[in-house]
């Protein structure tokens, strides 16, 4: 059989050689006395095909997994750490194995006592009283006769209540046919009731200031190493083991995955635990303040006179604010002149407002971390 050079074949002659009786070279081979059959020993017949230039295929293994294979995080979730769980004085350092600190929070969070609220009081409302002004006479009396022509006798704005002759009426002035002054009727004074100051009632002493929102009882710290060999099942992922001898909490790790705020746990990692980054303590008492003012009264002293310069008194009289004055006269006298003061003032009451405590204690930055079951401490040999 004519065989020729395959160019496909690493070390093949030249394609463009001549071919040969692959058959005949091999009857000869075979003659053991021969010469070729010395020549095929040497190998020389073995010359065409060169072992050494075929490439080597890589079939190493990777290498095994120096931790634990657990199962591969879900979306959205951290890759596993190391978690410690415990009292913030015993929190170790992260283990060699796994050295960054992925995360630290805290649980366990009891709020301080607050900071007692004062009582709040008022001042006294800083109240006036404001005379009456509008004086009037009538053709009657009392002052209510329906049809009695009204005269007034009043007092000019903002009076003071000093002496003033305006509005004067003549002795004997007639009002449609009757003598104008026969009664007088002078309005009830006006409370003006103004305002009143809070203040914070007088204790024993202040208070000493809580310090802090309050404290957590428990501290958590997860840690992390560098990437590692992948596991032989696709779904593991492989992470740093606990420490030897560190396999339970409060003492040891944990392997958890984390998510921030929070979340139920998937079946691979079903121990939850929430975490928090702080407090923020917004409590505090409301200011104190006062409603409008109540129950003010006043009285003044209103006085009219006969004559322009108020020494010749007609009529004096008290008069309240909780209800104006109507008197009679001597029909016809003359009205030339009044004068009024406040007697008396009862500023009223303020209610107090405010005091109340306000606000509260927020936990921040909630964090979930799911983790693998506890394990189960070998039993101790009888």
């Amino acid at each position: 059989m004519d065989v020729c050079a395959d160019p496909t074949i690493p070390g093949a002659a030249d394609p463009g050689g001549p071919c040969y009786d692959a058959r005949t070279d091999a009857s000869a081979c075979g003659d053991a006395g021969s010469d070729a059959g010395e020549d095929c020993a040497d190998g020389d017949a073995g010359a065409d095909f060169d072992s050494a230039t075929v490439p080597e295929l890589d079939i190493s293994t990777p290498a095994a997994c120096p931790g634990q294979c657990v199962p591969r995080e879900p979306f959205g979730w951290s890759e596993p750490a190391l978690l410690w769980i415990g009292p913030q004085d015993r929190a170790p350092d992260c283990p060699a194995a796994a050295p960054i600190v992925a995360y630290e929070g805290r649980a366990g969070f009891t709020a301080a006592a607050p900071r007692p609220c004062p009582a709040c009081l008022c001042d006294p409302p800083d109240a006036s009283c404001e005379l009456p002004a509008a004086w009037s006479t009538y053709a009657s009396f009392p002052c209510d006769v329906p049809g009695a022509a009204e005269t007034p006798f009043a007092a000019p704005g903002g009076w003071d209540g000093s002496c003033t002759s305006a509005g004067a009426i003549a002795a004997g002035q007639m009002c449609d046919g009757a003598l104008c002054a026969q009664s007088l009727e002078i309005p009830a004074p006006r409370v003006l009731p103004g305002s009143c100051a809070p203040r914070i009632a007088e204790g024993p002493g202040e208070p000493e200031e809580p310090e802090g929102a309050g404290s957590f009882a428990t501290f958590a710290r997860a840690c992390t190493g560098t990437a590692f060999a992948p596991c032989a099942d696709p779904g593991m992922t492989c992470t740093p083991a606990p420490p030897t001898g560190n396999a339970a909490p409060p003492e040891g790790f944990l392997t958890c995955i984390h998510h921030e705020g929070e979340r139920d746990c998937p079946a691979t990692y079903p121990d939850r635990h929430v975490f928090y980054a702080g407090a923020e303590d917004t409590r505090g008492c409301a200011p104190c303040g006062c409603a409008e003012p109540t129950g003010g009264t006043c009285s003044v002293l209103a006085s009219a006179f006969s004559d322009e310069a108020c020494s010749q008194l007609a009529v004096s009289v008290v008069v309240s604010s909780a209800v104006p004055y109507c008197g009679a006269v001597s029909p016809g006298t003359a009205l030339g002149s009044k004068s009024a003061s406040v007697v008396r003032l009862e500023p009223g009451t303020c209610a107090p407002t405010g005091g109340e405590p306000t606000g509260g204690v927020t936990l921040l930055g909630a964090a979930t971390l799911c983790c693998r079951p506890e394990p189960i401490p070998d039993p101790v040999p009888a």
